[in-house]
Order: C-alpha cells, then sequence, then structure tokens
C-alpha cells in the first residue's frame, strides 16, 4: 500500500457479463460500476482513495498476512487471511445475468472461517456517480439500503438458521456503514450487495448463498470446458479466456478494452484514459482469437457487433466506422475530467469518456475484414446484411486509404502517413477479395485488387526506410513501431523475408529491453502528449509470435516464460510493465489476453510442428 493505494496489479477481477468489480489481496473492492461496464462508479477508491467509495473487509487483528487465488476454471475469487488465530477466506463472485440489459446486479462476499476462530471488520462507503451524488443511509433488521437519486443499492447478510445478531451495526456520521462479524471454525456468513433490485434488504440463508455459489463455479467451468486448446500453458491461457469473457458485454457481444479507468501509464503523468469501451480493433482481433480456442459462439457474437456497426452508421470525416463505441453501440464518448478526485496515487486529470473517439485510424477496416475472414474459415456465415456492410465499408476505403490518420496508439500529435494503417488497409482489400471469391458475391474486384496492390508498393517504398533497414513508424521518419510486429501474421511479407528478418533485428536493438517491448521511442516520434511510458505488454507478445513464426523458438520461448513472471499472482494484465516491473495502466487489459493467447498457440504451434520434423528425420 502507497499513500492508501495498493499497487494495480494487487487486484482480482469478477463480473457477471454486463458488469465488473476489482478486488484487491487486502479485501478491498475499490472499483465497480453499475449497472454496466461504462456506467458511473459506486466504489472508485482505487482512483481517490478518501473519496471514491470501497467494500473492505479484514480481520480485526493486525499482523495479518493475505493470499489471493480463483477457483479453478472460474472467475470466482478467494482472497485469504492468515492471522495468529485462525485462517479466513473472502469468497467474492457475481452471478452471471442474461443476455439481455439488466439494472438488478448482485455482488456476493461469502466470508469463512476455515481454521480456528477470527472477527472481521466490514466498512461499506459506497460513492455513487464518481462521488458527486450525496446519498442516505436507511439501515435495517435485515440490512441497509443506500439512495442516491434514482440510484439504489442494497445490502443484506448472509446468516445461519442460529443466528439472532451476527452483525453489530455502526453508521457513522460521514453516512458509511460498519460492522462485524465473529466466526468459528467452519462458520460462514457475508454480505449480498445489490444494485437496481426493487426488493428490499432480506435475510440469504447460508444454503442459499452456497447455491449461488455452485452455480456460478458450474458456469465457468462449463464454459471453459468448451475450448478446443490443448497444448502447452493451458492455466495460462484458460485465465486469458476467462478474463476476456469477464470483459465481454453479453446483451450485445461487445469487448471492452479493460474494466477500469484512469488507471495511469505513468505514476504522475497525464496519460490516464477510459477503456471501458468496444474498440472496433479489439474486438475484431477477439474474433480470432476466440476461434483459436473454440469459442465460436462468443466469436459469432463479436461478429454480429462488427457487422451492425458497419450496417447503421454513415460515412463522416472518419470514416464509416468510429474507432470505439459504447458497449451498446452508442458513438457518443464525450470526454470530461474529474476535478474532484486525484488519481490514482496523484496521477490526475481523471478522465472519463475517450476524445479518441473522433479519430480517423484507417487499421480499424484491416482488423475488421481480417475477423470477418477469419469467422468464414470457422464456418462462421455473415449473410447478406453482412456483405451489404463490407462492400460500403472496402468502396469507402478505396477513396480514402492514402490520406494523414492518428495511428493504432492514438497519439494526439496530429495525422501522419503510419506505416501500420497503410498495412491493415491492404489487409482490408485483401480479405475482401478473398471473401467475393469465396462466396461468389457481387464486388468491384478490379478496383479492390488495384487499391491492395497500391497499398503493397507504397509501403515497400515509402514505409522501408534503407538506411535503417527497417519498416517504420510512418513515412518519411527513422522511427520504429512495435505494431509492425503483425506484419508476418497478416501474410504481407514472409516472416523469413530478409526485408523481414532485418526489421525485426531493428526492433530488437531499440525497442526490445531483456525480452519486454516498448512501442515506440516517444522522445523519437512526439505523440502530443508529456512524460514518458513502460513497455506495452500487448507488443511483447507479438514479439513472442514474430520470432515463433520466423523459427527462433528457443528464443520465442524464453521471451514468452519471462513474460508470464510479469503477470500478478492471479495471471492477469495490465496496459504495460514499468522498469521497476511494476504494472501500470488499465487493468485488467483485453488486448494484451488477446495477444497472450495467440502467442501461446502460434509458438506451441511451431514447437510441435519442429518436434514432428525431428521425429521425421530420425
Amino acid at each position: 500500500m502507497t499513500d492508501g493505494y495498493p499497487p494495480i496489479a494487487e487486484h482480482g477481477l469478477i463480473g457477471d457479463l454486463q458488469t465488473a468489480a476489482l478486488v484487491s489481496t487486502d479485501g478491498t473492492i475499490d472499483w465497480f460500476c453499475s449497472p454496466r461496464f461504462d456506467s458511473p462508479s459506486i466504489f472508485a477508491s482505487l482512483l481517490d482513495h478518501a473519496t471514491g467509495g470501497h467494500l473492505s473487509t479484514r480481520p480485526h487483528e493486525d499482523g495479518f498476512q493475505t493470499k489471493q487465488l480463483y477457483i479453478p476454471d472460474t472467475a470466482v475469487l478467494v482472497t485469504r487471511f492468515l492471522t495468529e488465530n485462525g485462517v479466513g477466506e473472502l469468497v467474492d463472485f457475481m452471478p452471471v445475468t442474461s443476455d439481455t440489459p439488466s439494472k438488478r446486479h448482485r455482488l456476493i462476499r461469502m466470508v469463512r472461517c476455515v481454521r480456528g476462530a477470527i472477527d472481521f471488520d466490514i466498512e461499506l462507503d459506497p460513492r455513487f456517480d464518481y462521488g458527486r451524488k450525496q446519498y442516505k443511509l436507511n439501515p435495517t433488521g435485515h440490512g441497509a439500503i443506500f439512495t442516491a437519486g434514482d440510484t439504489t443499492m442494497s445490502l443484506s447478510l448472509i446468516r445461519g438458521p442460529e443466528d439472532e445478531r451476527l452483525a453489530r451495526w455502526e453508521p457513522t456520521s460521514g453516512g458509511e456503514l460498519r460492522f462485524s462479524l465473529s466466526l468459528a471454525e467452519g462458520q460462514m456468513r457475508g454480505v449480498v450487495l445489490e444494485t437496481g433490485s426493487e426488493t428490499p434488504p432480506h435475510d440469504i440463508p447460508v444454503a442459499r448463498a452456497q447455491q449461488l455459489f455452485d452455480d456460478t463455479v458450474a458456469f465457468w467451468q462449463d464454459w471453459v470446458g468448451q475450448t478446443t486448446y490443448s497444448g502447452r500453458w493451458r492455466e495460462d491461457v484458460h485465465r486469458s479466456a476467462i478474463t476476456l469473457k469477464l470483459l465481454t458485454y453479453a446483451p450485445s457481444g461487445g469487448l471492452v478494452a479493460a474494466p477500469t479507468a484512469g488507471l495511469p501509464e505513468q505514476l504522475g503523468g497525464e496519460r490516464n484514459w477510459d477503456y471501458r469501451y468496444t474498440w472496433v480493433r479489439d474486438a475484431s482481433f477477439s474474433v480470432n482469437t476466440l476461434v483459436r480456442l473454440g469459442f465460436f459462439d462468443e466469436a459469432e457474437a463479436f461478429g454480429k457487433w462488427l457487422r451492425d456497426r458497419g450496417a447503421h452508421q454513415v460515412a463522416g470525416s472518419t470514416g464509416p466506422l468510429d474507432i470505439m463505441y459504447r458497449i451498446d453501440g452508442d458513438p457518443n464518448l464525450v470526454e470530461e475530467i474529474l476535478d474532484h478526485w486525484e488519481g490514482y496515487r496523484g496521477s490526475y486529470p481523471v478522465r472519463i469518456g475517450n476524445a479518441a473517439a473522433d479519430q480517423l485510424q484507417l487499421d480499424i477496416y484491416g482488423e475488421a475484414m481480417d475477423a470477418i475472414w477469419n469467422a468464414h474459415l470457422s464456418g462462421i456465415e455473415f449473410g447478406q446484411a453482412g456483405w451489404t456492410a463490407i462492400g460500403k465499408l472496402l468502396n469507402w476505403l478505396a477513396e480514402n486509404w492514402d490520406q494523414p490518420e492518428e495511428g493504432i496508439w492514438e497519439t494526439r500529435g496530429g495525422r501522419k502517413d503510419f506505416t501500420y494503417g497503410r498495412l491493415m488497409c491492404w489487409v482490408a482489400f485483401d480479405r475482401g477479395i478473398r471473401l467475393a471469391m469465396a462466396y461468389g458475391r457481387p464486388a468491384p474486384l478490379e478496383r479492390w485488387t488495384k487499391e491492395r496492390d497500391a497499398i503493397y508498393n507504397q509501403i515497400m517504398e515509402k514505409g522501408w526506410d534503407p538506411k535503417r533497414r527497417a519498416f517504420v513508424q510512418q513515412y518519411g521518419e527513422p522511427v520504429l513501431d512495435a505494431s509492425l510486429l503483425k506484419m508476418p501474421q497478416m501474410g504481407f511479407i514472409s516472416p523469413h523475408d530478409p526485408m523481414w528478418l532485418d526489421t525485426l533485428t531493428a526492433m530488437e536493438e531499440e525497442l526490445v529491453s531483456d525480452s519486454l517491448v516498448y512501442r515506440y521511442d516517444p522522445s523519437a516520434s512526439p505523440d502530443g502528449l508529456r512524460g514518458s511510458e513502460g513497455t506495452f505488454s500487448l507488443c511483447t507478445f507479438l514479439y513472442v509470435d514474430a520470432l515463433a513464426r520466423s523459427d527462433r523458438l528457443a528464443e520465442a520461448r524464453l521471451t514468452f516464460e519471462k513474460m508470464l513472471t510479469y503477470g500478478n499472482h492471479l495471471g492477469l494484465y495490465s496496459e504495460e510493465i514499468a522498469l521497476t516491473g511494476e504494472q501500470l495502466g488499465n487493468f485488467p487489459q483485453a488486448f494484451t489476453h488477446l495477444a497472450l493467447i495467440d502467442a501461446a498457440i502460434t509458438l506451441n504451434e511451431r514447437l510441435d510442428a519442429a518436434a514432428a520434423r525431428g521425429r521425421r528425420r530420425l
């Protein structure tokens, strides 16, 4: 704990496929929004420890140790407390909701004593609407009700049949609620927080809480059991898959980039963004990744989300697709600053909304088309409505690909001719041509082929720097960019081509630091923002993938294994890693977990192929 803030990595994630919460290793829920991922917060002490709001549960005695783990193959989180007098556990989970939007969400905290005896102190201090709304507290004999405008949250107690008054209430002058639980070995009690419910607080029998626990465990284990992946690093892949599922908004199929807002890429810096939205890029990559794992229903849902975005948009200054949307498809993401919050460890400003939504980022069209192509290869159909949307996207792109843009990293230093954007435009036309030929659909193939080939020739002429002997970030500048690690993955260039191998070498000399990879060098390519940043976890996994495709398997495996050591105690990753190894940025980040899965699958396949070649030689 530093200045009242736990390290970002000292958290686990729970959720119900419409919203999520972070639970720190000291038993504090310090981030929770409801009823959706992108709704105003109820708990946000992670961004302001004094006024953000929290639910804490911890032993009364000092000097305890904590451990945290997930029930295997689930999103049910266990925080263990080891004291001199006993061992206690918090079991946190959210029963999974339906596929229709719901205002009702339940956060269940089971409190157990598994050895000896233990006293727990519980403090509930919600702060509605990012701490901007005052609330009223009404304690009852069965719990409490918090009311803030038209928002309500109830607290109900998990009780045993022999309990008369297990909890000792202590409402404070500040409005928070404090009480204690004294448990003997084998006892389980707890609390249930419920938002958006019209049911008043009521006693919840221990047996009912246990049934909700059993049902939630069964849901997650049944879901993970659908995967077709059985290769190396299976537990890491499964944990990443569960994390991606937790970041999915079930009613729309959209995937949020992260469940948090405002966590800094640099401590004390201004690179603090709101990631609780669905990026076209992330959703597209998720289709490819989930198909590779065998989760076809989720891939199809994301594919429909993409199709609907393309079908319902009208081309404007940033094209027929926005780069990101709210989880229900709303493109309104007005950015504002929460002036009343200090930010994580003083990292101000805290932003909600995201002004990057208005940027032109041409790469999203290639990523969307690559997702549709991979879905086709897996038997997922897109229908006539989908083909109409594809035609609209590619015809717009044919007129607009050759222009400056903001790029994949959403820099705020003005539009430039980014090589990665051109690369993905090439991908868009390439996949569109393949789809038209595969389905026999009407398409201006001659025009699409002309544009595809023009992009290829332009990248080879302007994206290649003969002095650096590398493909570079933008035309006319010698800056390197780790996003180009996807060039062989996209089929633009062979992973054994001398031009690519020289590029890989140049990146290793400039962007790779003890296996960790920077996105680019901000000092060499000003991005319109102050400060610096850590290595980008996504890029390290892209590096593993690129090494494996170039048959540098020993290096790829070592890099992958080293990167796994930077995950937190639960196998979760934020956006970036500082020089100290500390995780930075919004947490956990979907992009990183997508790349981990892809790197693991690619490396596993290449290792198996190499082993098979060795056996054949014998």
